[in-house]
């Protein structure tokens, strides 16, 4: 059957307010130079200034322009987003797709590897990591990502084997397709709604442990975060200087995980009829 996914979700309101919010912030840092005068790392010498028509969002305690700082933040929530997202989504179809396929002892040591991941406690695992490497981006996002794999090469394992015994499958093998031929042809179209799922969660938590991690003080100094704007703004809640420092930023990074929660559940339900169906039903039931 034909999925038209970006047809179905723009039908769907809740899909237009997370791209809507998306495409803002993906407009604020690709355009980040042309929206400010200033460079994010300029001091201007105005500690604590208001907002006014040269600085929108005032300046922090050290004297720098918020507003542009917010925009370059952007910029750093969505790469890590972005490479999270694919590394991650990457390594847990690899990993789960071939466990599945190949089978016997390779599956046992792949999913013993995987149970000794998820039960590791990430947060500290990469405070740990972080205090004897120097905190880069780079790091940043293969830290996430390989703490990130785990759960998804379980769903993309228990489905593989699903569609394994899938009975078009059962007859391409029987008329002589080779797994190659399966895996590209049949798999990986069936495998689609999951991919694109794991791919937004993946997004998501990325965003979100980027955050958390730069609020912790797990980040490179040299790049602008904004968990680390938060934690420098939450030192002077006593100053009106957190209604244009701590708010604004609150709001970008909540919008930015909104936005992705609200594309992910569209795209996973235009994507997968049998989730349509059981929305048209309890919308009937209780409409």
């Amino acid at each position: 059957m034909h999925i038209d996914p970006l047809g179905e979700i723009s039908h769907d309101p809740l899909a237009k307010i997370g791209m809507l919010m998306l495409a803002t912030v993906t407009l604020m840092a690709i355009f980040a130079p042309l929206l400010s005068s200033y460079s994010p790392h300029d001091y201007t010498g105005e500690i604590f200034s208001p907002p006014s028509m040269d600085h929108l969002l005032g300046t922090d305690s050290m004297g720098q322009d918020i507003w542009v700082r917010l925009l370059y933040g952007a910029r750093t929530s969505l790469l890590v987003a972005g490479a999270v997202a694919l590394l991650s989504t990457l390594l847990s179809v690899l990993v789960g797709a071939t466990a599945a396929l190949a089978g016997g002892l390779y599956e046992r040591f792949c999913m013993r590897i995987v149970d000794a991941m998820i039960s590791l406690p990430t947060i500290i695992v990469m405070i740990l990591v972080a205090a004897y490497l120097r905190p880069s981006l780079p790091l940043l996002i293969l830290l996430i990502s390989a703490f990130s794999w785990p759960g998804g090469a379980r769903i993309v394992r228990s489905q593989v084997l699903s569609l394994k015994e899938r009975m078009h499958i059962n007859a391409a093998r029987t008329f002589g397709a080779g797994w190659r031929h399966i895996v590209s042809t049949h798999i990986i179209p069936d495998l689609s709604p999951i991919i694109s799922a794991l791919m937004m969660q993946d997004a998501r938590r990325a965003v979100f442990m980027e955050a958390g991690l730069a609020f912790l003080g797990v980040s490179d100094p040299m790049v602008i975060s904004w968990g680390k704007m938060m934690h420098q703004a939450l030192a002077f809640t006593y100053l009106d200087v957190w209604q244009w420092w701590l708010v604004p930023t609150g709001l970008a990074l909540s919008a930015t995980l909104i936005g992705i929660s609200f594309l992910s559940c569209s795209l996973e339900t235009a994507m997968n009829p049998r989730l349509k169906k059981d929305h048209a039903r309890d919308n009937a039931r209780y409409g």
